[in-house]
């Protein structure tokens, strides 16, 4: 990724891929009919902007070679029922689709799951940093039986992740970030690191391999993470294992991430890199991308 020769390298693999984004964000600069709670304030804005739009998260997708992204709304710019994301979704249905964020506590959200993925683009569900809690369970049972497949940001979490899995075994999970903590980085960050293999055990997991540079002190090519990675491989396969930039969260470039599993992981065949780089996220959550 230093010269134009790397560059050309990875232009070559990248046409030759479904490049399928696991998770980026858009989002609307805070204004008096659309302010951003003050309690959550947003993590890093892509490169400084207030607003970071489909029109433009397409725009640098172009310049890397990303074909599609999930967008999974942020929770820190309120709750505005997903009106950025449906638009993109209009716009570009081959480009984006939704995985959303329900509050669980409102009225009629039992009601809202059994239909959530009857609106266009919508996939499934996805909830973090807190999971709802035990006494609704019903979330679990009702997406389960809607066969919405569930996005978890569950840092701290995996035992957890693991009964719900074990109770609701046709649910199907996909453990963001390696299960990393937010604001955790190195040895802190991948803690329970065990805990997320040992989930492997259970079909219905999958791991996303996301945000991860934002986790390590390290640079690119982070080596820090080649081992992890690696193991997660190894306990998952690739159908179970989902690459994803977390754009607006990225310390390296959008072709730096898609180039950490291309070019810097070579015990990755061309068959893996078609399963984690975009086919096994389509077939988990039934995008029909292929």
């Amino acid at each position: 990724m230093s010269n134009n020769r790397d560059s050309r390298q990875l232009e070559k693999i990248v046409k030759s891929l479904l490049i399928a984004d696991a998770q980026a964000h858009v989002w609307a600069a805070p204004s008096h009919e659309r302010p951003w709670p003050v309690k959550n304030p947003p993590h890093i804005p892509h490169k400084g902007r207030q607003a970071f739009l489909a029109e433009e998260l397409l725009q640098e997708m172009d310049a890397a070679g990303v074909q599609s992204v999930v967008l999974t709304p942020p929770g820190w710019q309120g709750d505005h029922d997903h009106d950025l994301e449906f638009a993109a979704v209009q716009q570009y249905p081959d480009r984006f689709a939704i995985m959303g964020r329900l509050d669980v506590s409102a009225p009629g959200a039992r009601d809202r799951i059994r239909t959530w993925n009857h609106r266009p683009g919508m996939l499934g569900l996805r909830f973090g940093p807190q999971l709802p809690p035990d006494s609704m369970d019903w979330v679990w049972y009702e997406a389960q039986a809607a066969r919405l497949p569930i996005m978890l940001s569950a840092g701290g979490q995996l035992q957890r992740v693991d009964r719900i899995a074990h109770a609701y075994p046709e649910l199907r999970l996909i453990v963001d970030h390696f299960g990393a903590p937010s604001r955790t980085k190195d040895q802190r960050a991948f803690a329970d690191f065990d805990q997320l293999l040992a989930l492997a055990k259970r079909s219905n997991v999958a791991v996303k391999a996301s945000s991860l540079p934002s986790f390590v002190t390290d640079v690119y090519p982070y080596r820090w993470l080649h081992p992890y990675i690696q193991r997660a491989y190894d306990a998952f396969g690739n159908k179970r294992l989902f690459w994803g930039s977390d754009l607006s969260n990225s310390p390296c470039s959008y072709r730096q991430t898609i180039a950490l599993y291309t070019e810097e992981l070579p015990w990755l065949s061309e068959e893996d890199k078609q399963w984690i780089m975009g086919r096994g996220l389509c077939e988990w959550i039934n995008w029909k991308l292929y």
